[in-house]
């Protein structure tokens, strides 16, 4: 059986950090046709804690057997009209094309189980997920704190993304609402020629960055460094980026394009296997050169097409046992 066919969430290959930590994971869910304060009173019923309005439309648990929640609706506009006074009158209009998001404190990865144990109750109150509307373009983030803030602590965690990415996404089936939008673009292919030149190696964590905000510097990537780099060096990103809308923290920021809350068989663990797949590549240095070579390879090729890379790297992995 695949990693990505287990339904159970799977533990990282490193799963603590260099300090001896376990490594934690945050969850941002996006999903429809339920309120916030139901989605909150939803996740108290099962994990207990105390809820409370913070704003306008926007709750939180405190105090769970999870640690923290907060639920909201996801649109900046919408809260520039609060403190206008107008939002109010609008959020349940808003809310049939904006995205409820729920987000929880940072996770034990074993935590995710008990997260996908609230879904049935939350699709039984009428969540919906990104098929139910072909506007809906609702995802899944996972917020995987790295293993070290340095370059050989993510390094290889962001070449093994780069080379199975397109492999990730052509097994993921993404919804075409989502194809069409912006906010989970796949890293540009000059960033991974980047990554897999032999005869280029990356210089430190500062060389890192410098290469990614030359060839990437955008927030809307399916996996999106800028957080991490933010905190590891956030002079650095400010001279390239706005700072206002980057939370910077030691974590990964891995957007996946759906969200399929109101499908029975869809689970938050099965999504997070995903990740490590991407971390397993990583562990792998032998399996990790060999996509480097075959990258290389293919972008030599007469064409290079990213449905042929898709299926010539998800052929290695096979091989490989993943």
């Amino acid at each position: 059986m695949s990693l990505t066919s287990e339904t159970a969430p799977l533990s990282l290959p490193r799963p603590e950090t260099s300090g001896g930590q376990p490594r934690r994971v945050g969850v941002e869910l996006e999903f429809s046709g339920i309120t916030e304060q139901k989605v909150i009173d939803t996740v108290r019923t099962a994990f207990g804690g105390t809820a409370r309005e913070t704003g306008s439309g926007r709750w939180e648990l405190s105090d769970s057997e999870l640690g923290g929640f907060t639920c909201f609706l996801d649109s900046r506009p919408l809260e520039k009209l609060d403190r206008e006074g107008l939002g109010r009158q609008l959020r349940d209009l808003a809310r049939t094309v904006v995205p409820v998001e729920l987000v929880t404190d940072p996770l034990q990865v074993a935590d995710i189980a008990r997260l996908d144990g609230v879904l049935d109750t939350l699709r039984r109150a009428g969540a919906t997920g990104t098929r139910a509307g072909v506007l809906l373009g609702f995802g899944l983030h996972f917020n995987p704190e790295v293993v070290a803030p340095t370059l050989d602590g993510v390094l290889p965690t962001m070449t093994a993304y780069a080379l199975i990415e397109d492999h990730i996404r052509q097994i993921a089936d993404i919804d075409v609402s989502r194809r069409v939008l912006p906010w989970v673009d796949p890293w540009p292919r000059a960033l991974l020629d980047r990554l897999a030149d032999p005869d280029h190696p990356v210089t430190g964590l500062k060389g890192l960055i410098d290469i990614y905000l030359r060839l990437a510097p955008s927030r809307n990537h399916g996996l999106d460094m800028l957080p991490f780099f933010a905190h590891a060096d956030r002079t650095r990103v400010a001279r390239v980026m706005d700072m206002e809308q980057i939370g910077a923290r030691p974590t990964y920021h891995w957007r996946l394009p759906d969200c399929r809350i109101d499908e029975p068989n869809w689970t938050i663990a099965g999504e997070w296997n995903r990740w490590v797949l991407v971390e397993r590549v990583a562990g792998d240095a032998a399996l990790l050169d060999r996509l480097k070579a075959a990258w290389r390879d293919h972008r030599a090729s007469f064409t290079s097409m990213r449905a042929d890379w898709a299926s010539r790297s998800g052929r290695m992995l096979r091989e490989a046992g993943l």
